[in-house]
């Protein structure tokens, strides 16, 4: 991430309680598959897969709401 996307995620977590909360729960399912990956938390295949799109849906939406805040400040 360059540091001004950087800037404009933290831009959004300050002013946005949507992506706020997207963000939170992103972080939340990383902490999660990184302790399944670490051998920390036992986890059924199925399970880790469902919590990876989960995961990847969240960051898909966290995308489009940095892409929408560029468009709307004329950013690119």
């Amino acid at each position: 991430m360059s540091k001004f996307q950087s800037n404009v995620v933290k831009a959004l977590l300050d002013k946005d309680f949507a992506f706020r909360r997207l963000h939170a729960k992103h972080e939340m399912l990383d902490e999660k598959v990184q302790a399944v990956h670490e051998g920390d938390s036992p986890m059924d295949e199925l399970a880790l897969e469902q919590m990876k799109k989960e995961k990847l849906f969240l960051k898909d939406e966290m995308a489009r709401k940095i892409f929408d805040f560029e468009t709307r400040h004329m950013i690119a």
